[in-house]
């Protein structure tokens, strides 16, 4: 059993808790960026897309469950961030989905269910929309798909604490450790700027969904988490109580057990 890092305390000291050793990591070179991923274990396909600003390295806990489950994992660093590199590009999420798709090519991975966090949500449902056939299902956790959706940004201690983690793991694991402030600005441009998904836009994605949202998240609306619910045809709502936009690092055995329910009714 974990125990709970609500405030995020631990994992500004120690990081996210290790995933098992990968059986495969590498990086695939694609449209300009060097794309680091690693898989683990065998059975359904399962890709988790991490969040803005972090790496992979996050979703440790939620590697180790999903590969006990019986899943093939795979976690992909996004172009620029962990292990990734980047060009000279401004971000975008549809650049970012195309090389989750080169990854997949790469592995000969027809198809995959997605966990999507925050910026990797995101991703997984450009991909759900412009790669229907890739796509098994979505657990969307803690995303928007149009700028109304999110609050006004409240500093604190663990939004601080999260912060400092992400500065620290970008010094260590990117290929330009010295341009964090600079890599702040150019994914934050992306965040206040896309996606810009229309009602019109969601009512036509066909797989899956469930959106998941923190009872207490810092970013993301509920009421546009409940527009997306009744927008995506059969989209589930699902509430996580008691914790924030970080769920899978403050309480992963209750953020593992809801994805996993997801992915047993979708998982190929």
């Amino acid at each position: 059993m974990n125990l709970y890092d609500d405030d995020l305390t631990r994992f500004a000291e120690h990081g996210a808790a290790l995933p098992p050793v990968a059986d495969r990591e590498e990086r695939v070179e694609h449209d300009g960026a060097l794309i680091w991923y690693a898989s683990y274990g065998s059975g359904p396909p399962v890709i988790l897309l991490h969040g803005g600003l972090g790496h992979s390295g996050n979703w440790g806990c939620q590697v180790s469950a999903l590969v006990v489950a019986g899943y093939r994992v795979v976690t992909i660093d996004s172009r620029g961030h962990g292990r990734s590199t980047r060009d000279d590009r401004p971000y975008s999420y549809e650049l970012m989905a195309s090389d989750v798709v080169a990854v997949m090519d790469h592995l000969s991975l027809d198809k995959a269910t997605f966990v999507g966090w925050s910026d990797g949500a995101c991703i997984a449902l450009v991909l759900a929309s412009k790669a229907p056939e890739r796509v098994a299902g979505v657990f969307f956790f803690a995303c928007n798909m149009d700028p109304s959706g999110t609050k006004e940004i409240e500093a604190s201690p663990v939004l601080d604490r999260c912060f400092s983690r992400h500065r620290k793991d970008y010094a260590m694991l990117s290929a330009t450790p010295g341009d964090f402030d600079q890599f702040v600005g150019a994914v934050g441009l992306m965040m206040r700027t896309q996606p810009n998904y229309t009602k019109e836009d969601l009512g036509a994605i066909k797989v899956p969904v469930v959106i998941a949202l923190g009872e207490h998240d810092e970013f993301i609306t509920r009421e546009h988490a409940n527009y997306l619910a009744d927008a995506i045809p059969g989209a589930e709502l699902i509430i996580l109580p008691g914790v924030s936009h970080f769920a899978p690092l403050q309480r992963p055995d209750e953020f593992n057990a809801t994805a996993l329910a997801f992915i047993a009714k979708v998982s190929i």
